[in-house]
């Protein structure tokens, strides 16, 4: 009898044995598969995900001050609706003269450009700076003939009009966007190129972020595409009125009197009189400011190149501190 029970418990073990044994090899099996698998990783995204300083229009039709002669070759001469219309814009179909003639090809695309006019500015010193270019839009070639290149627009930044010109589109990269750090309102002159802002797209006095502006800063000056430019103005600069009320109460216009505007010769608002016993000529506001130096700057903004020209650049307003205007001062960063 002892020994048939120790049979039961030997075979009663070996049953759990063999139940247990396909679960831990499961188990192993499962952990060895989990060790195989690629563990997750945390990737940075700062420089995939930095945006662009501009896209589109403010990339492709920013325009440019070039110093040099502007090609007449290819010109819109026609429109398929001109009967109908006079302005052009995005899917219209025009006609360039040139052609085949003139090395044009089937599915070439073009710039359509408007030359203005040449660009002097009153707050350069550099003079006469280049023709002011407008960049309008671009045009895909759709049928090639001899004389003549029919074309559909794909794109316009503004109104399309016959006469405007044609150039090879050059494709643009725009610089990423830095990782930025607080703006430095008080920061001191560098040593580096300094130039003037002198226009904005559209003729705008008071641009802002992400607006295009024109400097009198180019290859002559070693600027280069992607370079960082602090916009600066001087102490005291920029009002758009120029108020001459005084902001201060001569004593010699007015008595002891608290009941006239804005008090006596004793009143708060009273200026200094110069001299240890305050008995000199009073202080007024344009003399104290002739105590100081000269150079005194407050910084407004910052802005991105993304086109060199000769004298000049085109630029792209990134970050503004207060209003910026045309004529601040630019420097190279």
């Amino acid at each position: 009898m002892k020994i048939r029970n120790i049979t039961l418990a030997t075979f009663a073990a070996a049953l759990c044995l063999s139940a247990v044994a396909p679960q831990v090899n499961a188990q192993s099996s499962q952990t060895t598969n989990q060790d195989l698998q690629p563990k997750p990783s945390i990737v940075s995204q700062a420089k995939a995900d930095a945006p662009r300083v501009a896209v589109k229009n403010n990339l492709q039709c920013a325009g440019y001050i070039s110093t040099s002669p502007v090609s007449q070759d290819l010109e819109i001469v026609g429109g398929e609706e001109e009967q109908d219309q006079y302005v052009y814009s995005q899917n219209n179909i025009i006609y360039i003269s040139g052609g085949a003639s003139k090395g044009m090809r089937e599915n070439a695309v073009y710039s359509v450009i408007r030359p203005v006019g040449s660009f002097r500015s009153p707050f350069s010193k550099k003079g006469k700076l280049g023709i002011f270019v407008n960049e309008i839009g671009t045009v895909r070639v759709v049928k090639l003939k001899s004389q003549v290149a029919v074309a559909m627009i794909e794109n316009s930044c503004e109104t399309i009009l016959l006469g405007d010109l044609l150039v090879p589109k050059v494709d643009r990269i725009a610089p990423l966007s830095r990782e930025e750090k607080p703006l430095d309102r008080f920061a001191e002159p560098n040593g580096k190129p300094n130039g003037r802002l002198v226009l904005s797209r559209s003729g705008l006095e008071m641009p802002t972020r992400d607006q295009i502006v024109y400097v009198d800063l180019g290859v002559e000056d070693n600027v280069k595409n992607g370079d960082y430019l602090t916009i600066y103005r001087r102490l005291g600069k920029g009002n758009l009125i120029d108020s001459t009320d005084e902001e201060v109460v001569r004593p010699e216009d007015l008595g002891y009197e608290s009941f006239e505007f804005r008090g006596g010769k004793f009143s708060n608002q009273a200026p200094r009189r110069r001299g240890e016993n305050a008995d000199g000529k009073i202080v007024t506001t344009p003399n104290a400011k002739k105590r100081r130096p000269r150079d005194l700057r407050k910084i407004v903004g910052e802005m991105v190149v993304i086109n060199v020209q000769q004298r000049t650049a085109t630029a792209v307003i990134t970050r503004t501190a207060q209003e910026v205007h045309t004529g601040d001062g630019v420097e190279v960063q």
